[in-house]
């Protein structure tokens, strides 16, 4: 068998998709990637890095393998020339930025050269950025509105990457950039029209380029010809998805430290394990240990940052980063949060661990030290800080937390306060009606992972054992829908959202037919009184009222449908300002309890926005 290595630019990558000349067949997985491989992939592309092979096989006369069009890309019933063996998840993510037709994120490129917007800190030039997107019931409207607002977007120096796909809209380029720049009126002067027409013709080179660039990138593949056996085919596939394993920064860095220590990082890694067997809960060790140990020299908590640490160092150190993790670990615990798969961000472990290694062991100051740490994590679980440059910009926000902790001054000698900090500087908290969009916490998206974190945080008492939830049982809970898939999906009504969730033991399908869910829920697990269902239900933030509207036997199909609707929209409004308000708590670093926060919703003293 001839196996030929060829190159292939993007812009004939886009030609064939756009065309349907190339299918994936239907073995193949579904979309995948999250945000961050996307922007990632992204990120290499405009920076002309290679990106590695991709594997298709040459159709032919007739099609080996039933076959699907890559998601969002138009069917043309043209003849197919190509099945994409490997490359799915890269190609089928190119295709969509240069559209920005994801539903939950919009991408752009940054130029901080046209950067005027005051709150933008952190930021390298030329990188990907994305931001998250919600629609508000109350108008329809797809939000932030900034993201779509062409003025709006450049003031922030954003490029929107569907600006840069590789095809004829010169107009569409014009129009975005007629629509971001105004013309100043002719009174201004001759000065200003000189100013304003360098601008946008610095701005169009700009956008140019970048085209010119992701246009001609070379995307290689190997290519299968059309008379290879399927089954052969299929052995290739799976074998370029699985027989590769390559070093990791990690492996890397500790041959250097032996070679500069004589030491073994496997051993120092094994003996914090066994000494500290809680850190691991929430990230790899050697990962923590890395990122960590870089924010500790002064370095961004990233590979870049790991590569530039003094190994040597690395190793002095170690008493204050076992310190540091350990102390991390039962800070998070404390907070609710059990392990990795329930934590909406991993960007803030190193930031913690790193900061605990100037907190004082006790004292007035340790509480203080805290209660900065209590209002930074939770606000970065409501924020989109970490959305986007992660390390980055856990790296600024370390640095003036830390300033803050140890007492530095700013240059002028004033003290750092938490204004300064940047999270809180230069980022709002969610709103309610994105809360009531975030996703099902067991996906890992930071807004349905932090909803489920403020449920976990008032205990999570099990529907059937009353057991509250903890370290030692988190792995035991399941996520349950707490109005069922089952009923939902019947009446056509989205089910996985983070606020139709509930951690819990029961591994029973909650299917009810037409049944009330609280009704089934007293009948399947025996709550015999209403302190019982007050209890359970409020440890898990879920509204007692909204979830017994029920009444659903005897209705007709669309009578059901309709009212399940509703009731549903109610539960999930109410449920949503429940969360809101222990938000609003958690990122003053206060203690809560339920109670506390069903009493201000009750008395309308949470304002809806």
């Amino acid at each position: 068998m001839d196996v030929e290595a060829r190159n292939r630019k993007i812009s004939e990558w886009y030609t064939k998709i756009q065309y349907g000349e190339i299918k994936l067949p239907r073995f193949q997985r579904v979309e995948a990637w999250d945000s961050h491989r996307i922007a990632s992939l992204l990120q290499t592309v405009i920076q002309n890095l290679p990106l590695g092979i991709t594997l298709v096989l040459e159709v032919g006369d007739q099609e080996k393998f039933i076959s699907r069009y890559l998601e969002t890309a138009p069917a043309t019933h043209n003849k197919v020339q190509e099945h994409l063996l490997d490359g799915q998840q890269r190609l089928t993510a190119l295709w969509r930025t240069f559209h920005n037709n994801y539903a939950q994120e919009t991408y752009y490129v940054y130029l901080k050269e046209f950067d005027n917007y005051d709150k933008n800190q952190d930021r390298d030039d030329l990188s990907i950025y994305w931001r998250g997107r919600y629609i508000k019931k109350k108008d329809g409207k797809r939000y932030p509105l900034w993201c779509d607002n062409p003025a709006r977007t450049l003031e922030r120096g954003l490029i929107p990457v569907d600006l840069l796909r590789p095809d004829s809209i010169q107009t569409e380029i014009d129009d975005w950039s007629n629509a971001a720049l105004q013309e100043p009126d002719a009174e201004a002067g001759i000065e200003t029209l000189k100013q304003f027409f360098s601008l946008k013709d610095r701005l169009r080179a700009q956008i140019q380029e970048l085209r010119s660039i992701i246009s001609n990138y070379n995307l290689p593949f190997l290519s299968l010809p059309n008379y290879t056996d399927k089954s052969v085919a299929l052995s290739v596939f799976i074998n370029m998805n699985t027989n590769s394993k390559p070093l990791s920064t990690y492996d890397i860095i500790v041959a250097e430290v032996e070679s500069a220590m004589g030491q073994s990082l496997h051993d120092l890694e094994a003996d914090l394990h066994q000494q500290h067997p809680a850190i691991s809960r929430y990230a790899p060790l050697s990962s923590l240990i890395l990122t960590t140990s870089a924010l500790l020299q002064g370095n961004l908590p990233n590979q870049r940052g790991a590569w530039n640490m003094d190994k040597t160092r690395m190793v002095e150190q170690w008493s204050r980063l076992e310190r540091g993790l350990n102390l991390m670990a039962q800070f998070l615990n404390g907070e609710g949060i059990y392990d990795e798969h329930r934590l909406p961000t991993n960007a803030v472990l190193a930031v913690v661990a790193a900061l605990y290694a100037d907190i004082p062991e006790s004292g007035d100051k340790r509480g203080q030290d805290e209660l900065l740490l209590r209002k930074y994590m939770w606000y970065s679980f409501f924020s989109d800080r970490y959305e986007n440059s992660a390390a980055t910009y856990a790296f600024a926000d370390f640095n003036v937390l830390r300033a803050i902790i140890t007492g530095k001054s700013k240059p002028d000698g004033s003290a750092y306060t938490v204004a300064d900090v940047p999270i809180f500087a230069n980022h709002s908290l969610v709103e309610l009606e994105e809360l009531k969009t975030a996703e099902w916490p067991k996906r890992t998206t930071i807004r349905g992972r932090g909803v489920l974190a403020v449920m976990c945080r008032f205990g999570g008492l099990d529907f059937f054992t009353a057991e509250k939830l903890d370290a030692q049982n988190i792995r035991e809970r399941h996520y349950h829908h707490v109005y069922p898939d089952a009923l939902l999906k019947e009446a056509g009504i989205e089910s996985f959202l983070a606020l139709n969730c509930a951690l819990i033991k029961d591994k029973t399908n909650m299917s009810i037919g037409r049944k009330d869910p609280l009704v089934y829920m007293k009948e399947r697990f025996k709550w015999v009184s209403e302190e019982i269902v007050q209890d359970r239900l409020q440890s898990h933030l879920i509204p007692i009222n909204e979830l017994a509207n029920g009444g659903y036997e005897g209705l007709s199909e669309e009578q059901k449908n309709t009212k399940l609707k509703q009731d549903f929209e109610a539960f999930i409004q109410k449920r949503a300002e429940l969360v809101m308000v222990a938000v609003n708590k958690l990122v003053e670093g206060r203690q809560l309890s339920a109670t506390e926060v069903y009493e201000e919703v009750e008395s309308s003293l949470v304002t809806i926005i």
